[in-house]
């Protein structure tokens, strides 16, 4: 088993990011709640600033080729925040696919080796949607 050493900042970011993730989800399924999305959003992102830190946050968020995603997911989030939920999530699902299409490759790698997850994502059909969405993430932007 791999050990991890996080530190107290670390735990607080790893809590909130789950909290975030969490009211996102309920904020989705109770049929795009706003107010649930609007933390959820401001929970998921102080969650990211205290697991690496403002520094690096900033840099990820910053970088020349991910300008694009960063803006979409900030005008999805203020869009969220002005009431109009189901567009902003829309919006902010695209940015934050844009900025974290690198990892996609490496979640469904993840994901399929997981027994019961890894059975589903490979039946034919969903197979092929997932080798499609892992060869288009890979590709550079």
């Amino acid at each position: 088993m791999i050990s991890v050493d996080l530190t107290d900042f670390q735990k607080i970011g790893l809590g909130l990011v789950a909290f975030g993730l969490g009211l996102l989800f309920l904020g989705v399924i109770l049929f795009f709640d706003s107010g649930l999305l609007a933390i959820g959003n401001i929970l998921f992102i102080a969650g990211i600033l205290f697991i690496i830190g403002p520094q690096k946050t900033a840099t990820f968020f910053f970088q020349s080729h991910k300008l694009k995603g960063t803006a979409f997911f900030a005008v999805g989030i203020f869009i969220v925040l002005c009431g109009w939920a189901l567009i902003g999530m829309i919006v902010e699902t695209y940015g934050a696919f844009l900025l974290f299409r690198g990892i996609i490759p490496y979640a469904i790698m993840f994901l399929r080796r997981l027994p019961v997850i890894g059975h589903a994502l490979n039946l034919p059909g969903i197979r092929s949607v997932f080798d499609a969405l892992s060869n288009d993430s890979a590709s550079p932007a």
